[in-house]
């Protein structure tokens, strides 16, 4: 069985697609580029596909996860450009490895963002970031099916700031004044959002954008506590040597005296 691991997007207007609508249209996919998809047992088989840590919905992303296990072995890239020409634009494949190593899920230990808050003039922005960093502790609010639940949103943020360029690629370009936040959030339990961190910027310096920000996921991986950076989880798979294949004999031996 080989597996194959995926990095996706959700782009422009496909940012407000639930995970379970992609994974609708992901299996549509799967069926179209005729993938040799391997199925789990039981009374209702399903394409065995993991899917790893998705961006909430109405989110844009650059960096979503998943893999799939096959029968019988493909060409990632070639399997990646099926895939993509499968899917409509805005959910795109970009990345395909065979994986080589265990634990993709346990290399998402962090996530980039971007928050394009139009109409927030960035000094105001600078301020409020600047707040925000030197608090010891921000709580913010959030509720869930079971009820309003109070955690702080500082702890999670490895870095936050107010970035000056405009190449951006969150969504909703706009000509009105316009701030642009850059976060790196770890993921932890309670998981903390963007949202979360917009509640804690309008908490500590009574930031409040005109209209609801627009917020992209540029890159999630492993945290590097040392230089703030987070790393590409696909790399140990490209960098991992594909198993030799032995001579039949040798094969053969081997099961004999297995």
């Amino acid at each position: 069985m080989q597996r194959i691991r995926l990095r996706y997007t959700k782009r422009g207007r496909l940012r407000f697609t639930s995970h379970r609508d992609f994974q609708r249209a992901f299996e549509r996919a799967l069926r179209r580029a005729e993938v040799p998809m391997a199925y789990s047992a039981g009374f209702t088989p399903h394409p065995k596909v993991s899917y790893a840590n998705a961006a909430p919905t109405g989110t844009g992303s650059e960096a979503e996860y998943l893999e799939i296990a096959l029968t019988e072995a493909r060409d990632p890239e070639r399997l990646r450009l099926l895939l993509d020409e499968s899917l409509p634009a805005g959910l795109d494949i970009v990345d395909a490895v065979e994986a080589r190593t265990s634990g993709l899920a346990d290399r998402l230990t962090a996530s980039v963002w971007e928050l394009r808050l139009a109409g927030v003039e960035p000094a105001e922005a600078e301020r409020a970031v600047a707040a925000f960093n030197a608090a010891p502790a921000v709580e913010v609010q959030r509720r869930t099916k079971n009820g309003v639940r109070t955690f702080d949103a500082r702890s999670a943020v490895a870095h936050l700031e107010s970035v000056t360029t405009h190449g951006s690629q969150a969504d909703r370009p706009t000509d009105q004044p316009c701030a642009i936040l850059r976060l790196v959030v770890r993921h932890v339990t309670p998981a903390v959002r963007p949202d979360d961190v917009l509640s804690g910027l309008r908490a500590v310096a009574d930031l409040a954008p005109p209209v609801p920000a627009a917020v992209t996921r540029l890159a999630q991986g492993l945290f590097d506590e040392e230089t703030g950076a987070v790393t590409d989880p696909l790399a140990p798979d490209r960098e991992a040597k594909a198993p030799e294949p032995q001579p039949a004999a040798a094969s053969a031996a081997a099961k004999a005296s297995a």
